[in-house]
């Protein structure tokens, strides 16, 4: 076969992954604070990019017109520059960008204004608002409590504040400060005992009696080795170290697996003693180092707000405070436009101009779809603000696609760590997309999973001890509210729910049942 060369003219059709193509499927998925960080390091990068506040939202009528005139003179020393560069229309940043507008916007190509509607209607009993452009509209000046940083004490500031007190002499002191290095943040002591004598010439009994002194100092629990040193401890402080007390410390591994049978053999106690115990145990505190962490409260800030109108319909609006405020700065842009550029600096001025106007109306389509994506979800599970849980009703995210005409991973995006808040509480958007269970062949339609886990939970909760429902007995009694589900599948949902066996729970409400007759 002889080889030869040809030109061959071949049309295909490709999907051209540009930067702000990234950029704006990056935007849906962000939560709010991410989209802060984003939009702060745009701003830092970009000198035409402004985070407006209310008392910005007037900045381009600064100097009292003294800038208005000087931008003036300087366009009307460059009217061809700014003629050319300060008409941002669709076509000139699908040029700049090298990506057209559609291929990231299909509802909002740029043909127009680009302004954005103030109001959608969706449904007759469902009205749909953006409080104001989210590049222009001011956020609340109001005073933030979380955004105070309060000092607080860590346990090796408490733990310091007493050793003065116990230690005397300069060795103790010395094994003391080892010791406090090697807690953690659960108040617990990690340390190698042979190192500790090793580096500081001791012996293993000094070290031994300087963490039994440290072992009293507040909060009751620290420098414990382990779990069960830690709640004995506390134990011995509140007087209750007995000696049923502390085999049941020995044998925290049979109350892990919830054996009460053979802890109450071991211990030597009765159901009700037991329980008394028990209930003793649960009041202690297993990391008594974790009260002095200094982790900040994290504040989840809802993106959409849901709330019901006096005649019965529900009002979807976009929360101002969860949307970034920017705005290009194009008075600025005029300025540094009528200076002599080179041409390097006229190419970055250019690109710093269509990637913040890109920026600002990926931002204002983000709020959009964020938008559009809540309303059908209201619309859909108008059952649930209505009557909660129980009226919840199955839905894809392919379902709330097809009905606002988008992809199903635009909605997946837009469902990702973003919150809802409604008059049921605070919820986040994937919490509304659940799977089937079929109903009875032939009775009532599919009910959501999360609806059928609440029945579950009701069903167990109203239990009595004489009948404790056994997984089979929770089938028999779903099937016969009309729900088709499996026993492995009602098991499932239960453990998922952290609800015990029947046998557990069974063991539980007799000891309980004994000790409340004992009581009376």
């Amino acid at each position: 076969m002889a080889l030869n060369a040809r030109l061959n003219l071949r049309q295909t059709q490709s999907l051209k992954m540009t930067p702000q193509l990234l950029q704006s499927i990056k935007l849906l998925q962000f939560t709010q604070l991410e989209l802060e960080q984003f939009i702060e390091s745009q701003v830092e990068s970009n000198p035409l990019l402004r985070q407006t506040s209310t008392s910005d939202d007037s900045y381009t009528d600064r100097d009292n017109g003294a800038a208005d005139s000087q931008s003036n003179a300087s366009a009307e020393r460059n009217t061809d520059w700014d003629n050319a560069d300060l008409e941002v229309s669709a076509a000139a940043i699908s040029d700049k960008l090298d990506s057209s507008l559609e291929n990231i916007f299909p509802d909002d190509p740029g043909n127009g204004d680009g302004a954005l509607p103030v109001q959608m209607q969706h449904d007759n009993n469902i009205t749909s608002s953006l409080p104001g452009l989210p590049s222009s509209s001011a956020p609340d000046d109001d005073f933030l409590l979380e955004n105070v940083a309060q000092s607080q004490l860590t346990l090796r500031d408490v733990i310091e504040q007493q050793t003065p007190f116990i230690f005397r002499t300069i060795p103790d002191h010395a094994i003391a400060n080892e010791l406090i290095d090697a807690l953690d943040e659960r108040g617990y002591a990690d340390f190698d005992l042979a190192g500790i004598c090793e580096r500081l010439s001791c012996d293993p009994e000094d070290v031994l009696a300087v963490l039994e002194s440290l072992q009293t100092c507040d909060p009751a629990g620290v420098f414990a080795r382990d779990l069960s040193e830690c709640l004995r401890l506390q134990c011995a402080r509140n007087e209750r170290l007995d000696p049923a007390m502390s085999t049941l410390l020995d044998n925290l591994d049979l109350l892990a697996k919830r054996d009460f049978k053979t802890l109450s053999q071991i211990c030597g106690v009765d159901d009700s003693d037991l329980l008394d115990m028990l209930a003793e145990i649960k009041r202690l505190d297993p990391r008594p180092g974790l009260q002095f962490e200094l982790s900040g409260t994290q504040a989840i800030v809802h993106d959409v707000e849901v709330t019901q109108t006096p005649d019965g319909n529900w009002r979807i609006e976009l929360n101002s405070d969860a949307l970034p405020k920017v705005i290009v700065d194009r008075q600025y842009y005029n300025e540094i436009s009528g200076a002599k550029l080179k041409k390097d600096e006229k190419s970055f001025i250019a690109d710093c101009l269509a990637s913040a106007t890109w920026l600002e109306r990926s931002l204002d389509q983000r709020a959009i779809t964020i938008l559009k994506v809540t309303t059908e979800i209201v619309k859909q599970q108008d059952g649930f603000f209505l009557n909660g849980v129980s009226s919840l009703k199955p839905m894809t995210m392919k379902m709330v696609a097809d009905a606002i005409e988008m992809h199903e991973s635009t909605v997946s995006r837009v469902a990702s760590n973003k919150y809802m808040m409604t008059p049921r509480g605070l919820f986040e958007l994937r919490y509304f997309f659940t799977v089937a269970i079929s109903g009875v062949a032939g009775g009532s339609d599919d009910h959501s999973s999360e609806s059928v886990k609440q029945r579950i939970r009701d069903l167990i909760k109203d239990e009595s001890v004489q009948k404790v429902l056994s997984d089979d007995a929770l089938v028999d009694a779903l099937r016969e509210e009309g729900i088709e589900i499996a026993r492995r599948t009602v098991a499932k949902y239960r453990e998922a729910m952290n609800i015990a066996s029947s046998v557990q729970r069974r063991r539980e409400k007799k000891a309980q049942h004994t000790s409340d007759k004992k009581q009376h």
